[in-house]
């Protein structure tokens, strides 16, 4: 591939895809993998102007990272595109333990052999901001500092106890951090400041509260880029940010457009998430053409998933055979969480995105289902492994939920490819997301 202009890893799947969504709405071609392509994968799509590689980073611990995001990150290098860059969630959320992004941010200075790491986190396009290095976040028609959101605070892996981001990052590396903030960035001399900073620091986190402040940011990276590949970290603010760059100096074309996909007469949907957003959108769901089938995950994770995944397998088909949409989820709401259970096993949250996976795909292949929707940031990586995904690239954007396009599957499996999939994370979408999507809307 030639001429790209980003490459990117994601830390979970629905974050990937919310980064390919923003690049194909800014009108710059790009494709996702689910493994690192062969030569013959990677040149079905040498049209692509940005490449990704869905990760499980988000959910995984610093030894994982050790020996997986090196790699990784290593053959993104190689791609030599003008930047490279880490995604992390909007939220931010993240632990020592669990998902470290310092860890993950001291792995991609050493690959790019890079003094300083730009980190972007706000994207006002998803109603993230940070002011002065605090991050802010809606809910609803609310907005909350991040260590005081009623759902992040209390996110059952990572609850966000703190909104000053370097703080945060403190606790997972030593890496010394400087903040270029919205005063700095609407000084008269922006980039004085920001190589300064950049000369005594190896994180240097960029405010981002707005339109202006994103156009600053992303004129900022652009000019930083270095030959061989530019390393940063941060949101998919990152790609609105640089977008905002592009579009002013005319890299991309823009203005792309996309047909709506019609409605199927029924879906499947797999949630492993307990936010009360997806809680909603399942009981509004189950009042428009949706059955909902409780699948028990702490059985799901036990030596018994196997009779699970049969018993929930036989009741979705049962529904779908009558021409009904089923959403099988693990959890119906926070007071529905069982994670205290099932973490008692190593490995349990992985397994029960693979169960949920595993469920999907017999559901896709003896249902032949044309379109489907998996539910949680950390179950949709783990999920779509199970189905034989290589690829993804975006079918419609979603204007009302943004990050969470409809997507369509490339795979070698006959089942598989060609499916139109969406991937949402546990926060993201109206309460009429799942209808919408087997609707075939964009609202």
């Amino acid at each position: 591939m030639h001429n790209l202009l980003l490459s990117y890893y994601g830390d979970d799947l629905t974050g990937s895809t919310d980064v390919m969504e923003a690049l194909e709405l800014g009108g710059v071609p790009t494709v996702l993998f689910t493994r690192e392509p062969d030569a013959g994968l990677l040149a079905r799509f040498a049209h692509c102007r940005a490449v990704g590689l869905a990760g499980t980073s988000r959910s995984e611990s610093p030894q994982w990272m050790d020996t997986h995001l090196k790699h990784a990150f290593a053959w993104l290098k190689s791609l030599q595109a003008e930047i490279c860059h880490y995604k992390v969630c909007s939220t931010f959320d993240s632990s020592p333990a669990i998902g470290n992004i310092g860890r993950a941010i001291e792995i991609g200075r050493a690959v790019f052999e890079q003094g300083c790491i730009p980190l972007v986190v706000g994207a006002p396009q998803l109603r993230r901001y940070t002011a002065f290095g605090h991050l802010f976040a809606a809910y609803r028609d609310r907005y909350y500092r991040i260590d005081r959101h009623p759902v992040m605070s209390r996110h059952p892996s990572t609850p966000m106890d703190e909104s000053d981001l370097l703080i945060h990052l403190s606790r997972q590396t030593d890496l010394p951090s400087e903040l270029l903030d919205l005063a700095a960035l609407r000084s008269p001399d922006p980039s004085s400041t920001f190589d300064r900073l950049a000369a005594n620091a190896a994180i240097l986190l960029v405010d981002v509260d707005g339109p202006e402040s994103q156009v600053l940011a992303g004129k900022e990276i652009w000019r930083a880029r270095r030959h061989g590949g530019y390393f940063v970290a941060g949101s998919s603010g990152v790609e609105y940010a640089l977008l905002a760059e592009w579009n002013g100096n005319g890299a991309p074309a823009t203005g792309t457009t996309f047909a709506r996909p019609g409605a199927v007469d029924r879906i499947a949907v797999v949630s492993g998430s307990c936010s009360p957003t997806t809680e909603r959108q399942i009981r509004h769901a189950m009042t428009d053409g949706f059955d909902g089938i409780e699948v028990d995950p702490v059985e799901l994770v036990s030596e018994h998933s196997d009779k699970a995944i049969a018993r929930a397998t036989a009741a979705a088909q049962a529904s779908l055979e009558t021409g009904r949409s089923v959403i099988l989820y693990t959890a119906l709401g926070p007071a529905a969480d069982r994670g205290a259970e099932i973490d008692r096993q190593q490995g349990a949250r992985h397994k029960l995105g693979r169960g949920l996976g595993e469920l999907l795909r017999k559901l896709t292949a003896e249902q032949r289902l044309k379109r489907v929707i998996i539910a949680g940031g950390d179950t949709s990586s783990h999920a779509l492994g199970q189905m034989g995904v290589d690829a993804l690239t975006v079918r419609m954007p979603l204007p009302a939920s943004p990050g969470s396009p409809l997507c369509v599957a490339h795979s070698g499996i006959t089942a598989i490819d060609g499916l139109e999939v969406a991937l949402k994370g546990g926060q993201v979408g109206t309460d009429r997301y799942f209808s919408v999507i087997r609707d075939g809307l964009d609202d």
